[in-house]
């Protein structure tokens, strides 16, 4: 079996969460662009690793894995590193607040850029979805401003943990898609937030994640599209 970490991607994707974790666990990784322009998510190349056609999936050792969050406590777990280790009396808030970010405010952002995938073309109830996907998130972005502000130790604490990654790129998909709708987001209403942003990607990990992804620099205090090498994004 290949033991070689292999990440299949796309630019400013979720699979930017994992290639931070990947860079800030210092491991060796391949990466396997999954070309969006040509629905290469559906192909029967990539359904072979992931059945569910999304973006990541991660190669490993052990067999293949997709879903954010499951990759990222497999690594978390496997290599030791950016979150509480099993058995710690952190590891229950920790847990809990990586599948919320994971089941609640990841899906409303998903319904935010894709309505159509869950109401059809019908531009009012498109709107009405988004309406209520930007409400929870603002409702979301609160409470992880308040958790922000108490620094529980796995979130804007002294180590970074992998929520500080999900959470940066959650900003940053916020502030620029759907492309040139996004006024209802304002990263100052969450200072905290914002702080953490600044904070996260001054480090060496995120400085990887823009040159191979393209992106400006300050890509989630104050991002811009990006113009990846290969592939496309969001």
């Amino acid at each position: 079996m290949n033991k070689t970490l292999r990440l299949h991607y796309a630019p400013d994707n979720a699979s930017l969460i994992v290639r931070l974790a990947l860079e800030e666990l210092r491991l060796p990784y391949e990466t396997v662009l999954v070309d969006r322009s040509s629905n290469a998510q559906n192909s029967a190349e990539y359904l072979a690793i992931n059945p569910a056609g999304l973006i990541p999936a991660l190669e490993t050792p052990s067999g293949p894995l997709f879903e954010t969050a499951a990759i990222l406590l497999w690594l978390s777990e496997t290599y030791g590193g950016l979150a509480p280790a099993p058995g710690t009396s952190a590891r229950g808030d920790f847990l809990k607040w990586l599948f919320y970010l994971s089941n609640t405010a990841h899906m409303n952002l998903r319904l935010n850029f894709y309505p159509e995938k869950y109401v059809g073309d019908d531009p009012e109830k498109q709107a009405t979805l988004r309406s209520h996907a930007r409400a929870n998130l603002n409702r979301s972005y609160d409470l992880l401003n308040d958790l922000a502000i108490n620094e529980p130790g796995w979130f804007n604490g002294a180590q970074v943990s992998v929520i500080d990654l999900y959470v940066c790129a959650m900003l940053r998909w916020s502030a620029l898609y759907p492309a040139n709708d996004t006024n209802w987001f304002d990263l100052s209403n969450w200072p905290a937030l914002q702080s953490l942003t600044k904070r996260i990607e001054s480090r060496p990990s995120v400085g990887t994640l823009c040159s191979a992804e393209g992106m400006a620099p300050h890509p989630f205090s104050n991002p811009d599209y990006p113009n990846p090498p290969e592939g496309v994004a969001l």
